[in-house]
């Protein structure tokens, strides 16, 4: 087992493509035998995947229960390449439970730690500040508001932009080409999400409110974009469902996700996370469904200190796009939002200017986070 200076921790599809921007940046001695857990961004840029994050993804305490098993797995198995590889420096990406114990174990072995992507502690969970500062080098942060935030904790927190501020993104023109989709239809684009579970749960209505709509539209088009993280079953159940609805597919790549394409659409039906923010910054309007299990539900309830769940909502303090939680992310009330934004486009094509002028100056987080690590490893 050949030595890695560097270990990559990404546990979701955004921060797997967010990981592999970073190691694309760094020199090739830098990341030479870099080892770690991702998905299909990360094996592309080179990591040795001691665990694949596909078997170990999961949201809402019910949905990690039961995947309980392949987490403490994936955990074991990077436990055991630490040991061996003894790295100089991680990068631990977002994955807050799993990376928070992963962190305190390097840090105690002299492995420096830089975190990229915060523990939302705005909204939720604010002790997490405590358990993560003793372990962190370095915590680069993706919202504007974080850095202060974080640094009242006594964390060394720097605002490094927001990754969909670097993503690759086609023209209007040519991603509706790419799309095989005509200039003057309204397009939909159904993104149901990079978890099996949230593909199960809102892929269908997007599919019916996109239906119903179409019944008392003239010109109307959709596309469904395939997250890369979906595992082989889950991929054909996303596809079979697509071709009941006479609805075609397209597969995201596994480097870029779905903003390559996001100009294409005029709305989008998305499930909640980075999505929504790289459509608002595509200028794809928006539509945010999220639905979770009981479990989850009651405890959030009790625990969210922020009124809006949406990232685009949260940059901008108001809840500027729709957000349909739980029972309310059905067909009806989806296709009820997209005829609203068809009728509202000027106003919410504004609302995505705002959320862009939040962010601030369009920045490149993965060369910030890469410089730092090239510094630690060099």
């Amino acid at each position: 087992m050949p030595d890695g200076k560097l270990l990559v921790v990404a546990g979701e599809q955004s921060g797997d493509a967010a990981a592999a921007a970073v190691l694309d940046r760094l020199e090739p001695s830098a990341r030479e035998h870099a080892f770690g857990m991702g998905g299909a961004a990360l094996a592309a840029s080179g990591l040795e995947l001691v665990s694949d994050l596909r078997s170990s993804t999961a949201m809402g305490f019910a949905a990690v229960a039961r995947r309980g098993a392949q987490v403490a797995g994936a955990y074991t198995r990077l436990v055991h390449a630490i040991g061996k590889r003894k790295p100089r420096a991680a990068l631990l990406v977002n994955y807050t439970e799993f990376n928070l114990r992963l962190a305190a174990r390097l840090h105690a072995a002299g492995t420096r730690v830089l975190w990229y992507g915060a523990p939302q502690i705005w909204a939720w969970r604010e002790g997490r500040a405590a358990s993560l500062r003793p372990h962190v080098d370095r915590l680069a942060v993706i919202l504007p508001f974080e850095e202060e935030l974080w640094r009242a904790h006594g964390v060394d927190a720097r605002y490094v932009g927001h990754p969909a501020q670097e993503a690759r993104r086609l023209s209007r023109a040519d991603a509706r080409a790419a799309l095989g989709l005509t200039e003057r239809a309204f397009v939909v684009g159904i993104l149901p999400g990079s978890r099996a579970h949230e593909v199960e749960r809102l892929l269908v209505p997007m599919l019916e409110a996109y239906e119903k709509l179409r019944h008392d539209r003239a010109s109307i088009d959709a596309r469904v974009l395939v997250a890369a993280s979906l595992e082989g079953s889950v991929r054909a159940k996303v596809l079979e469902a697509a071709e009941r609805a006479r609805v075609v597919c397209h597969a995201a790549d596994p480097g870029r996700g779905a903003s390559e394409h996001l100009a294409a659409f005029d709305a989008t039906l998305c499930a909640s996370g980075t999505a929504s923010l790289e459509a608002a910054l595509a200028r794809a309007i928006p539509i945010i469904a999220y639905r979770v299990d009981l479990l989850s539900e009651l405890i959030a309830r009790h625990a969210l200190t922020t009124p809006a769940i949406a990232l685009p909502n949260i940059l901008l303090g108001r809840h500027a796009f729709a957000e349909l939680v739980q029972g309310a992310a059905n067909a009806s009330a989806m296709a009820d939002a997209l005829a609203d934004a068809a009728g509202r486009r000027a106003d919410l094509l504004r609302a995505c200017d705002e959320v862009e002028a939040a962010l601030g100056p369009s920045r490149s987080p993965s060369r910030e986070v890469a410089s730092w690590l090239q510094g630690w490893l060099s």
